[in-house]
């Protein structure tokens, strides 16, 4: 047990399971809808520029993140925020049903509980259907997504709610995530502690970004790190 950290909290998506697994399913969609992907993707960049300029949260992030879309495909915005919440928010998913979540995911979460830890998790994408489809549903205290607040990662904000959610100070939190430019940057203005999961493909991708607290690549390591 580690008496400075009183809570963990998890980014989903290429953290609790491999990143390959869920594009391996994507492959139709993106063969399909390339060009809804790419500039989905230049949008989200966009809106990240944004927040470093201006980090006031936006009332309508929805709204703004299609509009940005529907202005790269010269669409109404409108009908786009009806075609990426059908597309992507609600049509990926399904996908989540048959992913099969990182080793020693379930047992280590179940650890943590049972050590009286508190559990959060933090994604820009809203959770609550994939974690029931991942079979993670249970474990958490918190659950939140960062484009409810008007943000997306690495905007500290999210982070602070979680915090709030968690009822645990900034300070006692460790944050998990597989990303060092959204994940630890973000938990890390938050006044969080960090782990970074490595990737197994890309073991040096972001090393120039801010230093983790713990580096681990499987949930053995975070295991022992938490509890022995």
């Amino acid at each position: 047990m580690r008496n400075d950290i009183k809570g963990v909290a998890f980014d989903l998506d290429g953290t609790l399971y491999p990143n390959y697994r869920f594009n391996i399913r994507l492959l139709p969609f993106i063969l399909r809808e390339w060009s809804l992907l790419s500039a989905f993707g230049k949008a989200r960049k966009k809106i990240r520029n944004e927040q470093l300029k201006n980090p006031e949260p936006r009332d309508c992030f929805y709204e703004y993140q299609a509009g940005i879309v529907a202005e790269l495909l010269k669409n109404q915005s409108r009908v786009m925020q009806d075609k990426i919440n059908t597309l992507i928010y609600t049509g990926w998913e399904p996908m989540f049903k048959k992913i099969k979540l990182f080793d020693k995911v379930i047992p280590t979460l179940t650890a943590l509980k049972k050590a009286g830890y508190k559990l959060g998790l933090l994604s820009d994408f809203p959770v609550n259907v994939k974690l029931d489809y991942l079979g993670l549903s249970g474990f958490w205290d918190a659950t939140l997504c960062s484009e409810h607040y008007g943000t997306i990662k690495p905007h500290p904000l999210s982070f602070l709610k979680l915090a709030s959610a968690m009822n645990l100070p900034c300070g006692q939190i460790l944050y998990v995530g597989n990303s060092r430019s959204y994940d630890v940057t973000g938990a890390n203005n938050a006044g969080m502690k960090t782990a970074w999961i490595k990737s197994v493909f890309f073991p040096g991708r972001g090393l120039k970004k801010p230093k983790p607290d713990f580096t681990f690549s499987n949930y053995r390591q975070l295991y022992d790190y938490m509890i022995n």
